[in-house]
């Protein structure tokens, strides 16, 4: 039977981690209604922690920097909020810490947490990408958490060989996104998604501004949407298209119904392309950033692809343009070769959905969501080590 009053503090810090977060807390509240979650999240999380009873920071807007020059800016920030937050957990230890994401912050308050002996299980939900930059740390992150919960299916067999108890949960996005509605796609409709952060927009927008003017130029029926996370970079969106004399229509918060419209797609990499590749958009990966970030970035990166579509096949199913070949002549050349090939673009939706499909997790797929499989994990984690107790 599960206590009652149990306290568990959440921790993220990015809009992605902000929905991850809510649905994890849910799914938890939905198994045991008297959970209290403390910690700090985003808007989502806020609201989800004032309904269980519990209080929580919504710091996503100064703690969702990009870059390494960011974190640097705001270093004396995050020091008195990690301090703040160790000390809170130090005071009124919750049973469990559940790390949503967010490795650059997360991890060192794992470490912070087992060098002071606080009383609390640490989980990780949402596996840092250390696959990706540093899997010399995975005997480490072994000695800090006790449970690991993963959405992609390979970082299960990385993680198990080093003793840290790994569940694969599946993917909530792609459980999401199978049950949303298709819709016909406009053939003359190319979309746009410069990503979610103002550096994006900044770097990102006006290199497909400048591929939308080739493209204008070579297929003048063509029409141009572009997604915009905010109501301010919808309105830092408009001025930009309007110097580079690009005719666009911007929306905001309406990013998945413009990938299930668009015929093709430029899609800044992160969450999105994910998004894109659920929706069946055929589409090309953009990322541009910092020079100081991106030199520093190709040192320590260890897997061949940026784009997590690309990695799970282990091939270039995408096309990925980064840094310097993310060039507006190259994004137009890829745009039209999508736009003026159905074959093309056939070919790729169909790579698309296969590679997809190895996100849903094959132990519980007909059962249970993503979100409830992990918030059982959790549950489970805390039996566990309430019986030893006994």
């Amino acid at each position: 039977m599960i206590p009652e009053g149990r306290h568990l503090a959440i921790i993220a810090g990015e809009a992605s981690g902000d929905a991850h977060g809510v649905a994890l807390m849910r799914a938890l509240r939905a198994l045991d209604p008297q959970i209290r979650f403390t910690g700090k999240g985003g808007p989502k999380m806020e609201k989800e922690s004032i309904a269980s009873g519990g209080g929580l920071d919504n710091w996503i807007a100064e703690a969702g920097v990009l870059g390494l020059w960011d974190v640097l800016r705001h270093y004396g920030y995050f020091r008195r909020k990690f301090t703040a937050l160790l000390e809170e957990i130090s005071h009124n230890p919750p049973e469990a810490v559940i790390l949503v994401d967010y490795p650059g912050f997360n991890l060192r308050l794992a470490k912070a947490i087992r060098k002071k002996g606080i009383p609390t299980k640490i989980i990780y939900y949402i596996s840092p990408q250390v696959w990706a930059w540093n899997r010399r740390r995975i005997p480490e992150m072994a000695r800090a958490l006790d449970l690991m919960i993963c959405i992609f299916p390979f970082e299960k067999e990385l993680y198990e060989p080093s003793g840290l108890r790994t569940v694969f949960a599946g993917h909530p996005m792609a459980a999401e996104l199978r049950a949303v509605a298709t819709a016909e796609r406009v053939t003359t409709l190319l979309g746009l998604f410069p990503g979610s952060r103002d550096r994006e927009v900044l770097r990102i927008f006006p290199v497909m501004l400048g591929a939308a003017r080739i493209v204008q130029h070579s297929r003048p029926e063509i029409a141009f949407e572009a997604a915009a996370a905010t109501v301010a970079h919808a309105a830092l969106m408009a001025e930009q298209a309007k110097e580079a004399g690009v005719e666009i229509t911007v929306t905001t918060g309406a990013s998945r119904d413009l990938m299930r419209r668009a015929t093709a797609g430029l899609v800044c990499s992160g969450t999105a392309t994910l998004e894109a590749a659920c929706l069946g958009l055929p589409h090309a990966l953009v990322y541009k950033v910092a020079t100081l970030t991106y030199e520093v970035g190709i040192r320590v990166i260890r897997v061949p692809y940026l784009g997590i579509v690309n990695i799970l096949a282990g091939r270039p199913v995408i096309r990925e343009f980064i840094q310097h070949n993310a060039t507006p002549a190259a994004l137009a050349d890829e745009a039209l070769r999508l736009l003026n090939s159905k074959e093309a673009r056939d070919r790729l939706s169909t790579d698309l959905s296969e590679t997809i499909a190895m996100l849903g997790s094959q132990e519980n797929a007909d059962s249970a969501s993503p979100s409830r499989q992990a918030a059982t994990a959790v549950i489970d984690c805390l039996e566990k080590s309430v019986e030893k107790a006994h």
